[in-house]
């Protein structure tokens, strides 16, 4: 079988990173601006950025209904960090306004850990991710992030933050075809969460 087709949705934020990130991975990958670049994808990455600003170029081009059309259809999504906004069902803190593709049976809090002065980096250990205690932990790296602030049953948690104020908050999710998580694997130069996302592509063909 031909390696999968993942596409990155590139209106704005680190889409570069991620389409990069894929590529190592082995798959196909294209930049997705259009409603037609949907058709002949296997899997689409909802990448990190400005929330607010995705939402808004997702209806001013058209997207945001053939998104929801092919997520309901089964599309695998992974979303990471706004992305994990973008997937939620129900958002904390938004502005007045603010839509969301939907798709996770989530609530998420927008910047939860705080402001951009407040971002950090954790080591995380997610099992169902490759970062098993055998194995080295996984570097994740938060800028301005959400956290999940409640889960639907049908949800699965890939990972918690185990240390400071924040100990025990949901930053990594799955559900179905569908994954996300608060913080941002692209930069990090660690690809088990995008293995990971190849991994559920491949299960979904």
């Amino acid at each position: 079988m031909s390696a999968p087709v993942i596409g990155v949705l590139a209106l704005q934020g680190d889409f570069r990173e991620h389409l990069s990130a894929l590529e190592r991975c082995g798959t196909r990958t294209v930049g997705v601006r259009r409603p037609s670049e949907l058709a002949d994808l296997d899997g689409l990455v909802v990448p990190g950025g400005e929330s607010t600003t995705i939402d808004k170029l997702l209806r001013r081009f058209d997207l945001m209904a053939p998104l929801r059309e092919r997520i309901a259809s089964g599309l695998p999504v992974y979303g990471s960090c706004a992305g994990m906004i973008l997937l939620a069902d129900r958002i904390l803190d938004g502005i007045e306004g603010q839509q969301t593709i939907g798709g996770l049976d989530v609530t998420v809090r927008r910047n939860a850990f705080g402001r951009q002065v407040d971002s950090f980096e954790e080591d995380l250990h997610a099992p169902a991710l490759g970062a098993t205690p055998s194995d080295p932990p996984m570097r994740a790296v938060f800028i301005r992030a959400p956290w999940v602030e409640t889960a639907g049953d049908a949800v699965e948690v890939l990972a918690t933050v185990s240390t400071g104020p924040a100990a025990g908050r949901i930053v990594a999710v799955r559900q179905g075809a569908l994954m996300a998580t608060a913080f941002h694997p692209e930069i990090s130069g660690d690809a088990r969460v995008h293995r990971a996302f190849v991994d559920l592509v491949e299960a979904h063909r």
